[in-house]
């Protein structure tokens, strides 16, 4: 079953060669979708060297804005599974096998990387964000979600034809789930390692955070 992954990416030459080698050596018949951010490095030429599809924006637009790039893709080359992960090696590639057995093994729609089993290597205020959001989340849909902040998932293609995004940040990954979930839709979830690089993050924590105050109030008002 042919699948696609897609790959969001700001300024990540030094690591999307890394990532793009390592999906292809765990996963057969894949489309790897690079969106290259708008990057002032290397990071488009390194990921068409490592014959990625690359797409790229001329300005950096947010990691919310580089999903939407790369899902209307994988959905016009009609793939039935979409995946995403970092660009930044903090999703091993090497455990996307599972998320497709968790997929199928639970009819789920949407499987979530889990990081918090092993809170070792994350920082507490992201322990603590992570907490607190998951579980509005959570009571917002009626369905637990464990680690409603990872981006490192596998989606079914109908659910990304049958809901609006709208969002252009990391609010995007919240968004999908609270869609998703007041939708109808299934959500399981595999547990992941935790790797950490938070001096290469580039989450806001204030700026962010409002985001998703903003983000869960409008959810209040879907159906």
């Amino acid at each position: 079953m042919k699948i696609a992954v897609v790959i969001p990416a700001y300024n990540s030459e030094a690591t999307i060669g890394s990532v793009i080698s390592r999906v292809n050596k765990n996963i057969d018949d894949v489309i790897i979708i690079v969106v290259n951010d708008g990057s002032n490095d290397k990071t488009s030429a390194v990921s068409q060297a490592a014959k990625a599809l690359v797409l790229s924006h001329p300005t950096n637009r947010g990691k919310g804005a580089a999903l939407k790039t790369g899902f209307k893709k994988a959905l016009e080359l009609g793939v039935p599974l979409i995946a995403t992960l970092d660009a930044d090696e903090q999703h091993p590639p090497e455990m996307l096998p599972l998320f497709f057995k968790a997929l199928h093994s639970n009819s789920a729609d949407v499987i979530i990387g889990n990081r918090m089993k092993n809170l070792k290597k994350m920082p507490f205020q992201r322990i603590l964000t992570n907490k607190i959001t998951s579980g509005l989340i959570s009571l917002r849909i009626g369905k637990k979600i464990e680690d409603s902040q990872c981006g490192f998932r596998l989606i079914r293609a109908e659910l990304l034809r049958d809901i609006l995004l709208n969002k252009n940040r990391f609010d995007l990954e919240s968004e999908l789930i609270l869609k998703a979930g007041i939708a109808g839709y299934h959500f399981s979830s595999v547990p992941i390692a935790t790797i950490y690089q938070e001096e290469s993050s580039a989450i806001h924590g204030l700026r962010d955070t409002l985001l998703f105050i903003k983000l869960y109030l409008q959810s209040l008002w879907w159906y």
